[in-house]
């Protein structure tokens, strides 16, 4: 009951948060106005503030799951969609659909960003697994460069055949833009998701590691396969209809997995709620604090994700090396009541 009682506080917190969202813009609309039968109003209610809110929750959901997945995967809690390259793969993907099919629809750029997204963070984990020194912050380190590399590419290849302005729109995240009919594609986080639960055990073993999931027979290079391309589809959905929004993966799972621990089916849950009101809190910090204009999200989650960064990293080398005495310890008493001498 007690591992319960999270779930519910952060799903009422969700439910408390949804229904703030859906009244806040610059168009007051009025829960009165809507069951009187406002249509202006219910236009705007089923159009913008909707589309909106699902948007918002998708997003929290869909990267908070991602970030969580590629950690596990990745035995890194510092891996996430934003240092692994997923991001700024997908966006490299979009711009080559903007400039080799112009007139492509979303779903076309979509299966561009999908594409892109799912091979960036291939070729990221396969470059970390040859690394023989894994340490806690050079994975992420090594991701962020990567990430860059193909930031660059994309802004050159922008700068070069003049696409800047139209590449604009992905490169930083905001929901002022969505609308009904062109934000659906995000609805593919949910199916993403329902199945990284499903896979949820097959995940947590191979985060043991190759030997261990042999020894269980998983197969550990289709599970690994199967897991990075989901959390790269999710991210790509999500960037394909609301552009970039970092720290989001990386953040909500390390906080979740101070209290509920690391095992993803475990926390799968909590962490695609606490992802989901992360993001809508953020939201409407952007849409209330310099009103009747909008801050994108990306600059709301860049300013909090930064702080929460740190601290976490912090929190993280502490712990880390508490852990490491910890285990020398125990292994130089026993290593003495064995008649030996310290190591």
């Amino acid at each position: 009951m007690r591992e319960r009682m999270s779930t519910i506080i952060l799903a009422s917190v969700l439910v408390i948060l949804s229904a703030v969202s859906l009244f806040v813009g610059v168009i007051d609309v009025t829960l009165a106005e809507l069951l009187g039968g406002n249509v202006e109003k219910l236009e705007i209610f089923v159009i913008s503030r909707l589309p909106r809110l699902l948007a918002i929750i998708c997003t929290g959901v869909g990267m908070s799951t991602a970030g969580l997945i590629m950690q596990q995967l990745c035995m890194n809690k510092f891996v996430s969609p934003t240092t692994g390259a997923t991001i700024s793969s997908a966006q490299f993907g979009i711009l080559l659909a903007l400039l080799f099919m112009p007139q492509s629809t979303l779903w076309g750029r979509a299966i561009f960003a999908f594409s892109t997204a799912i091979l960036g963070t291939w070729i990221f984990v396969w470059f970390i697994q040859r690394i023989q020194f894994k340490e806690a912050v050079m994975v992420p380190l090594v991701g962020i460069m990567f990430g860059n590399v193909v930031s660059g590419i994309t802004n050159y290849l922008a700068y070069k055949y003049e696409m800047t302005q139209a590449l604009s729109s992905w490169l930083v995240g905001h929901f002022s833009m969505v609308l009904k009919g062109r934000y659906e594609i995000v609805y593919l986080v949910v199916p993403l998701v329902i199945l990284a639960f499903v896979f949820a055990n097959h995940f947590n073993i191979v985060g043991m590691g190759r030997d261990f999931s042999k020894n269980l027979g998983v197969p550990y290079n289709l599970v690994l396969f199967l897991g990075l391309t989901i959390a790269a589809m999710i991210t790509a959905a999500v960037v394909v209809v609301v552009g970039s929004i970092s720290y989001i993966g990386l953040i909500v799972p390390n906080i979740v997995a101070m209290f509920k621990g690391d095992k993803i089916r475990g926390t799968l849950v909590d962490t695609a709620l606490f992802g989901a009101n992360f993001v809508l809190v953020c939201d409407l910090i952007g849409r209330v604090v310099i009103a009747p204009y909008e801050l994108p999200i990306e600059l709301i989650v860049g300013i909090i994700g930064s702080l929460l960064f740190i601290l976490l990293l912090l929190y993280r080398l502490k712990h880390g090396r508490k852990a490491i005495r910890f285990a020398k310890r125990r292994t130089d008493q026993a290593y003495r009541m064995e008649g030996g001498t310290s190591l």
